[in-house]
């Protein structure tokens, strides 16, 4: 027994006591009633009420990617001017003014836009015209809608589809982009009196119409969606 607290032995006791203690101050102890670590708050998504007249590409990261884009750029000026010089001067015009500018892309927009102000003018829908329409193209839309519920019309309307679509002019002028396109719509149209009765149209046959319409923007404004400021019924 008098061998076991021998001072070597205490000496060990006394440095494995010091080393415990130093270890218990730096780490402390766990009671299960620690905070949990802090969590970094997720940001909250938005949703844009915005709708882009087209599609914004991929801007080009490397000169690889801008010598491509640009290559593929001119293919599509080639293919949508349809060897009209002056036409694909003024595509090429509003794509130097605008890089995020291609004809594909501004087509795709413009079907979506046709569908949407065509579908939105027989619904009398002001709130979409209104963010897709020029204020004195609006006005005009909003007085015939005015007229046609003031007189107990209703339209039965149906888009059926684009069978074609295309560039005839485009021009930049200083600051704004114009843009003309002749649509070529297939639709199910009917207007009827407040008494149900057929007046227009015929709600079982598809009718072919063509317009011509021509949509701006500002290339210096950080807006980038096109308004639709003329239209031209085409016979």
């Amino acid at each position: 027994m008098d061998e076991f607290f021998d001072l070597p032995t205490l000496i060990v006791i006394g440095v494995a006591i010091v080393v415990l203690f130093r270890l218990r101050s730096v780490l402390g102890t766990r009671t299960g009633n620690e905070r949990p670590p802090l969590e970094r708050p997720r940001a909250e998504s938005r949703e844009e009420n915005v709708v882009p007249m087209r599609p914004r590409p991929a801007e080009p990261q490397t000169d690889a990617d801008a010598e491509r884009f640009a290559r593929k750029l001119e293919a599509e000026i080639e293919q949508y001017s349809h060897g009209d010089e002056q036409l694909a001067a003024g595509l090429r015009a509003i794509a130097e003014a605008d890089p995020n500018f291609t004809p594909k892309s501004f087509l795709e927009g413009a079907k979506a836009a046709y569908e949407m102000i065509v579908t939105g003018f027989a619904a009398g829908d002001r709130k979409t015209l209104k963010m897709l329409l020029e204020k004195d193209v609006y006005d005009g839309f909003e007085r015939a809608i005015s007229e046609r519920e003031a007189a107990g019309h209703t339209v039965d309307f149906t888009f059926v589809g684009l069978p074609k679509i295309e560039i005839s002019e485009a021009q930049h002028d200083k600051r704004i982009a114009e843009v003309t396109i002749r649509f070529n719509a297939e639709v199910v149209s009917a207007t009827r009196d407040a008494e149900g009765n057929l007046i227009e149209g015929n709600a079982d046959q598809v009718a072919s119409i063509a317009d011509e319409w021509t949509f701006a923007r500002s290339t210096k404004s950080r807006d980038p969606n096109w308004k639709l400021v003329a239209t031209n019924q085409l016979d």
